[in-house]
């Protein structure tokens, strides 16, 4: 089970690859100027993973307008996240998880996936510019998605 509604979120320091190398991804750069969806998903270059930050980033803008960030966390490394963002022209922010550490945090670890081994669940979370998770999901299966329309209504609500 997900951390739930009314709880302080964990914050954290993760990696992200970029052009000019290793950048640090932390929550609380956007504590106390925005809110901020998570989107927790298990492995890139997977169909329904591909399918989820496509549709994310073609609605980007619907949370920006929103005044929201939106960071994708998974337990690959930032290489594999940059070559599969580039691949895929998937622009929101990916943070990489290897050591599972934000994963555990948050409670969404989803063990031994297709017998590879553990990743992160695709699950979601609402995280207001006070630090606390207004909306969390985790789906039924790494094949479901989140409630997106459920992530904008929540926001929505938080002005």
């Amino acid at each position: 089970m997900p951390l739930a509604v009314g709880s302080k979120a964990p914050d954290f320091t993760l990696k992200q690859k970029t052009a000019t190398g290793l950048v640090d991804v932390k929550l609380s750069e956007n504590l106390g100027q925005k809110n901020t969806v998570i989107l927790f998903f298990p492995l890139a270059f997977t169909g329904v993973c591909t399918q989820e930050l496509c549709d994310v980033t073609a609605g980007l803008s619907q949370y920006g307008s929103m005044n929201a960030d939106v960071i994708g966390i998974s337990v690959d490394s930032p290489f594999a996240q940059e070559d599969w963002a580039n691949h895929h022209k998937i622009g929101i922010r990916l943070a990489s998880d290897l050591n599972k550490t934000v994963t555990k945090a948050y409670d969404v670890l989803f063990p031994n996936l297709a017998g590879i081994g553990d990743t992160s669940a695709r699950a979601a979370f609402v995280i207001d510019k006070s630090g606390t998770i207004q909306y969390a999901e985790q789906t039924p299966t790494p094949k479901d998605l989140p409630n997106f329309e459920a992530i904008k209504a929540a926001l929505a609500k938080l002005g």
